[in-house]
């Protein structure tokens, strides 16, 4: 059985905060609220949490997991940024948008993807999320919470508790999110791809 915070969208309470770390610091797996849609996350280094997560959405390793990240100094820890991507990322971040970008020495080899060694990543724009990857002080794992056969992200916890309380940890209640998934933006090619056109403006990119 999952447990299940209600936490404040704009006032995390830090009580609840450190509990929900200490969950993905013992390997589990945590469905929380995002600016763009529920995600489901875990711990970086997590093997096992890692391929719980996997199984949970259907997907395999060519599926891009995304790292969750506290700032635009973080991300440079786990992807190779030149001047103008730099440029990019500062003008879109905090928000929804997930970046695909080279993955540097930092990622392990088994989170990027298996031929392009690449990897997703995202500094979302939420107060709860912001939290838990100020108190865990690394990126978290993550995916948006849509789950197989579904085309839509699971949007209201209370849907996510009866759908997932035997699979995953810890379902956050922080109200309910944007249906839309982030943008996704291919920038490992040097020139911007819309990879997926969701809740963040493309025209940052054109």
């Amino acid at each position: 059985m999952s447990q299940y915070f209600q936490i404040h969208p704009d006032n995390p309470q830090p009580r609840l905060i450190r509990q929900a770390v200490q969950i993905v610091d013992a390997g589990g797996i945590v469905a929380l609220p995002t600016d763009s849609s529920y995600a489901l996350v875990c711990h970086l280094d997590d093997k096992s949490a890692v391929d719980r997560l996997r199984r949970i959405r259907g997907v395999d390793d060519r599926h891009h997991l995304t790292l969750l990240c506290r700032d635009l100094s973080e991300i440079a820890n786990y992807a190779k940024v030149d001047n103008r991507q730099y440029r990019m990322l500062k003008a879109a971040t905090p928000g929804p948008y997930t970046f695909i970008l080279e993955a540097t020495r930092e990622v392990p080899r088994r989170l990027s993807h298996p031929s392009r060694k690449t990897i997703g990543l995202r500094v979302p724009e939420h107060a709860i999320a912001h939290a838990l990857l100020e108190e865990l002080k690394q990126p978290l794992l993550g995916t948006t919470l849509i789950l197989p056969g579904s085309e839509e992200p699971l949007n209201e916890a209370e849907d996510i508790r009866e759908q997932l309380e035997k699979q995953i940890d810890l379902v956050i209640d922080g109200g309910s999110c944007s249906r839309q998934p982030t943008t996704v933006v291919d920038l490992s090619t040097g020139v911007p791809e819309i990879v997926r056109e969701g809740r963040g403006d493309v025209s940052l990119f054109r």
